[in-house]
């Protein structure tokens, strides 16, 4: 029993050893799985605290971004309104008057191109098509006579490809010569264009100084297309002028309202994520465009007195007015906001870089404003544009050019068909043309604008489908219309021809162009495609077709 009790406890110590080393055991995975969920749990504050972190900066790195993208929406309106502040002085800095020399062109022949004709045909060489010749064995073989036989054949090919090869540098050297003619021909006609062009500079700048109307307006016209304004601002002008009172009178059309941006300033709203405008005042926007309008008026009256010809310009008188829609109608309106005359003397005292634009032209030179331009108020301008046009009784235009035939008579017309067949033509030409109403037209026929910036102007029509000559009184009549009408131009257009006492009357004139008889068919033949008859009972005189 003795024995049997020690190996029962022997047996309970082993079986205790055993629990203790599991329990160690258990408690070492234990401690092992809580320093594991210890790190994970500290690794993923970390990852927390870290994303917090960077979702933060994200955050004010996005503020900041909207920020500013709106402080730069508020630069970009700041540059905007200061150009506008700027208009009269930057309009002071502006490059010189466009001179008539820089109207003309010089001679740019175009450049003659061979198309690789100018490099010579290689000649056949009989060395690539001779035969080997035969060694001493093939002699002994009986190669000797095959070998003279191709010798020959080689011989016979050669002088074919000789013959085509002098065919062929034949060719090439015609076609050579050909491409040399032409670019001759066109060389020439390049170098005659240039000549014609200039020729006209000259002569406009002769007429310029002589102080014709039409060359002195298309000359201001030029001045004032060549300057620059801000984005927004159409600057389109027309210019007539009076000889008599050497004035210049200039249409304008100024910057519409919504040049004046009705933002001051941008802020970033965080709380909606919206970037919102903010408004500038009423007053400021009224008090800003009625500067600008003040403004464009005396930067365009001084580019007109920075031209200095006082024996040609000695005063300008500028209408300036804004295309709009009336709210009540709908319907386009072209209200006048500013009208202002000047001498050249007064506007020579301004000191434009230190005044006060819209004090100047009230107070010192007496423009008719608008009280409240901002709102499109009209004024009534000194000089009424559009009534020097207005002065003719203007009908609807017809296609006359439609109804003819082909080879049509254009003694068959019916002299109001004429007529509108003349508009026709001077606006494939290049004008805008209308054609009087038939009664009370004052002796005209048609009126014609010419909006090219060099040779254009206003030009009195007469349209004569006549079977016998046209004599010097319808030269006279034109004459004296042209002047009552104040036009810069007239054109005597007629089926016929036009009397030597006619011609020379238009010649002293001056301002006056006859197309007769074989000019007219040209012209329809060339601008409208009309191959027409003009059936004369007799020829025109000799010089006269």
């Amino acid at each position: 029993m003795a024995k049997r009790g020690g190996m029962w406890a022997d047996l309970q110590r082993e079986r205790a050893r055993r629990q203790r080393l599991q329990q160690q055991l258990e408690r070492s995975h234990q401690q092992a799985a809580d320093r594991a969920r210890r790190e994970r749990d500290k690794a993923r504050r970390e990852a927390e605290r870290r994303a917090a972190a960077n979702e933060r900066e994200r955050k004010r790195l996005y503020i900041e971004q909207r920020q500013a993208e709106a402080e730069e929406m508020g630069a970009e309106l700041d540059a905007r309104v200061h150009k506008l502040e700027s208009l009269l002085a930057l309009g002071l800095n502006d490059q010189l008057p466009p001179t008539f020399v820089s109207f003309k062109r010089d001679i740019e022949p175009p450049p003659f191109d061979p198309q690789g004709l100018d490099q010579p045909i290689p000649e056949p060489s009989f060395a690539d098509m001779a035969p080997l010749p035969p060694g001493a064995l093939g002699r002994l073989l009986g190669k000797g006579a095959r070998y003279e036989r191709e010798l020959e054949t080689a011989h016979q090919e050669h002088e074919r490809r000789r013959s085509q090869h002098a065919q062929a540098e034949a060719d090439r050297r015609r076609r050579l010569a050909d491409l040399r003619t032409s670019h001759e021909g066109r060389v020439r006609e390049a170098a005659e264009q240039v000549r014609r062009h200039n020729a006209e500079v000259e002569q406009f700048e002769r007429d310029f100084y002589a102080g014709a109307p039409e060359a002195v307006a298309q000359y201001f016209t030029l001045v004032l297309d060549a300057v620059t304004y801000p984005e927004g601002s159409p600057h389109r002008s027309r210019i007539l002028y009076r000889p008599e009172s050497k004035e210049l009178v200039i249409d304008y059309e100024l910057p519409a309202q919504s040049v004046i941006p009705v933002e001051r300033s941008y802020k970033y709203i965080q709380k909606r994520d919206a970037i919102d405008p903010i408004s500038r005042p009423a007053k400021e926007i009224k008090e800003r465009y009625a500067s600008v309008i003040a403004q464009v008026a005396l930067r365009t009256l001084h580019h007109i007195f920075a031209v200095n010809v006082p024996d040609i310009v000695a005063a300008a008188t500028f209408g300036g007015y804004v295309r709009a829609k009336d709210k009540a109608t709908g319907q386009p309106i072209r209200p006048y906001l500013i009208s202002v005359s000047a001498t050249r003397e007064a506007f020579d005292e301004l000191v434009l870089a230190d005044l006060d634009p819209v004090a100047c032209v009230k107070q010192k030179l007496g423009a008719l404003v608008s009280p409240h331009p901002y709102d499109l108020e009209a004024v009534k301008p000194v000089v009424d544009f559009e009534n020097l046009l207005k002065q003719f009784a203007f009908v609807e235009g017809m296609d006359a050019a439609a109804g003819l035939d082909s080879r049509p008579d254009l003694i068959d017309m019916t002299p109001v068909e004429f007529e509108h067949l003349v508009r026709q033509l001077f606006e494939a030409m290049g004008m805008k043309s209308w054609v009087t109403q038939a009664s009370k037209d004052d002796g005209v026929d048609g009126v014609a604008t010419n909006e090219d910036p060099i040779f254009g102007g206003l030009c009195i029509i007469q349209a004569k489908r006549y079977r016998k000559a046209v004599g010097v009184d319808a030269i006279r009549e034109l004459a004296g219309t042209m002047e009552d009408k104040h036009a810069t131009k007239g054109i005597m257009v007629t089926t016929s021809w036009v009397t030597k006492g006619g011609h020379e009357h238009a010649n002293r004139h001056g301002r006056m162009q006859i197309i007769e008889h074989e000019e007219l068919k040209y012209l329809l033949k060339e601008h409208l495609g009309l191959d027409v008859l003009i059936s004369l009972p007799k020829q025109p005189p000799k010089g006269r077709k």
